[in-house]
């Protein structure tokens, strides 16, 4: 693997999704910064990830993976093995997870090649990360200390262990951020708010832009240029697994954005419209791999590697 500079870095989680459902067992790479990375890099733009992962045979699938999918990993040591999460289906169709002790306790450290690519990059993007531990806030505030950010904190119930000191940690680093993406489980989750007073409450601690994500009621993208909004894309095929969706958008916005930020409310609607696209062909597949329209149709004619 290169050790050129990426054009994004991405600072979170990797780890293997344990599915348990009627057609029983099967494992995933997953983790919704690994599934930013590589979405990313499915998009075309250079990207490192930043990311706990164990020296076991999980360690190693996920290793393989990034590789073959060719992202950069910058490890940081994981004392209790790799994350895992057991995944199955609630009563409304929707994921529930159940984490293992790595993931519940994970942590990062920011050795010295992951603070170049940090310096580097066009863009750092933030997801799943454990704002509730003041100690991992502080260590990653002074690691991307005038970075530009894009950040979903994305707070998972099986891992959120204090509500008011993640809310804290995650609008500590917030101000002036180039985008934040929310969507209504977070607001229910950490403001017991609707999505609309989440969106305003960020603009007013500073965020250059916010993406807010309602599920079947599309998306709004309030920015300094004014606001744009976007549905659910329509595309062939039935819908399979939604767990890849928001991070799907965050990295097509990301994507749009590493080059720099659209100056006219026009291009922050061509770059939200198309990241429900992508949305929408990744939810036409199972698991949280990145899939855009054209990767659809190519499959369709029987290219695969998508």
């Amino acid at each position: 693997m290169s050790t050129d500079s990426p054009a994004a870095v991405v600072i979170g989680d990797a780890l293997i999704d344990e599915i348990r459902d009627d057609a029983g067992v099967r494992e995933l790479v997953g983790g919704a910064a690994l599934n930013v990375a590589v979405g990313l890099r499915r998009l075309g733009v250079d990207t490192a990830l930043i990311a706990m992962v164990g020296d076991d045979e999980a360690g190693a699938h996920i290793r393989e993976y990034l590789v073959d999918h060719g992202v950069r990993l910058i490890e940081t040591p994981a004392p209790r093995g790799s994350s895992r999460a057991i995944v199955q289906r609630g009563s409304d169709g929707e994921p529930v997870y159940l984490f293992n002790e790595a993931a519940q306790r994970r942590s990062i450290r920011y050795s010295e090649e992951a603070r170049t690519a940090i310096a580097q990059a066009s863009l750092v993007a933030i997801s799943c990360f454990p704002f509730d531990v003041p100690d991992e806030v502080d260590a990653l505030a002074d690691a991307v200390g005038g970075a530009r950010l894009a950040i979903d904190p994305n707070p998972r119930s099986g891992m959120l262990s204090d509500r008011a000191e993640f809310v804290r940690g995650f609008e500590r680093l917030v101000a002036d951020t180039a985008i934040v993406k929310v969507g209504a489980d977070d607001a229910a989750l950490l403001y017991d708010g609707d999505l609309d007073t989440l969106r305003t409450r960020l603009r007013g601690l500073g965020v250059r832009a916010v993406l807010a994500t309602a599920g079947a009621d599309g998306a709004i993208l309030e920015t300094d240029a004014g606001a744009v909004r976007a549905p659910i894309a329509t595309l062939p095929g039935r819908v399979v697994d939604t767990v890849g969706a928001g991070d799907a958008t965050l990295a097509a916005v990301s994507a749009g954005l590493v080059d720099g930020t659209p100056g006219a409310v026009e291009g922050w609607q061509e770059l939200l419209d198309r990241a429900m696209e992508v949305a929408a062909a990744t939810v036409r597949a199972e698991g949280g791999l990145l899939r855009t329209p054209e990767s659809l149709r190519e499959s369709e004619r029987g290219v695969h590697g998508s």
